[in-house]
């Protein structure tokens, strides 16, 4: 997709500060909601402001309406009011008229943390999804997810694989994902589940692909399909695997550890800016924020 009119909001989730856990045990307890400049971005970043209307969608949750009611509660602290839940729970409702006419009347859609899987088995090309690729390349359109809604934003996704072991050859697994950015996979909760191995793993199968790892309480803000603005008090990690010299990944066995020479990794916090296309990085100072 070449340089879409809409916007792309990727956050790395939260489970103190931010939004919801993937484990349904944690979930139950700890549904506060991520670091609020985040949804003041994303709102701000939206055509009509804090008039525009939202689309939750909590597909991805385990317990759907808790979490629908605790992101209608964050954005009426920020007097965003126009805001509905979308629990879609099957294909047949992913092409029901009823929600694709909402989704035409959206400004922003916002994925829910949770499964990833569950997001691409029940929207990959059904009507609604092609809608909303359509929304997101032609009109001034803001798509965002969090967690689980961030992961599955590539064309490329991580679904499944131990931190613990996944630089051994099979642990990552990897599928096709909702594409709204092309050349990216994602993934999050990076720093506090110890996910760097998943990424290095995933950038050395494919090196096309940029590694992102989002922090919790970290996001990017995505531009014309290539800028990006680092937002939240998080940390993003990027790993750039086009530069990578050599790999044993198709010569040893399953289960064995991979070996990988010469990644390129970098460090985005608060306002630093990422040149896709480029592969730029240009680091924000704090003197700069300030003003």
């Amino acid at each position: 997709m070449n340089n879409p009119k809409g916007k792309l909001v990727i956050i790395g989730g939260s489970v103190d500060r931010g939004s919801f856990s993937e484990s349904e045990a944690d979930l139950k307890r700890n549904l506060k909601f991520f670091e609020k400049g985040i949804l003041k971005r994303i709102t701000t970043e939206s055509i009509k402001n804090n008039l525009s209307r939202f689309e939750i969608i909590t597909t991805a949750s385990s317990i759907p309406e808790e979490v629908g009611e605790e992101y209608l509660k964050a954005f009426a602290q920020l007097d965003v009011l126009n805001v509905g839940v979308l629990n879609i729970k099957s294909r047949e409702e992913a092409n029901s008229p009823e929600n694709v006419e909402r989704l035409k009347n959206a400004d922003v859609v916002m994925f829910t943390g949770g499964d990833q899987l569950r997001l691409t088995a029940i929207f990959g090309g059904t009507t609604f999804h092609h809608l909303l690729l359509e929304k997101y390349k032609n009109e001034d359109f803001v798509v965002s997810g969090t967690s689980a809604g961030a992961a599955a934003s590539s064309n490329n996704m991580i679904y499944q694989g131990k931190s613990s072991e996944a630089l051994h050859k099979g642990e990552v697994k990897i599928t096709g994902g909702l594409g709204f950015i092309n050349n990216v996979i994602i993934d999050t909760h990076f720093v506090q589940r110890g996910r760097i191995g998943r990424l290095l793993y995933a950038c050395a199968s494919n090196p096309i692909n940029l590694g992102v790892g989002l922090g919790e309480d970290a996001g990017l803000l995505i531009t014309n399909g290539n800028n990006m603005e680092a937002i939240g008090s998080g940390l993003i990690m990027l790993v750039d695997a086009t530069g990578m010299k050599n790999t044993n990944l198709s010569d040893v066995n399953m289960g064995e550890p991979v070996s990988i020479e010469n990644l390129t990794v970098h460090v985005m916090a608060l306002g630093d800016h990422y040149d896709l296309k480029n592969k730029k990085l240009t680091i924000q100072k704090p003197s700069d924020l300030a003003a």
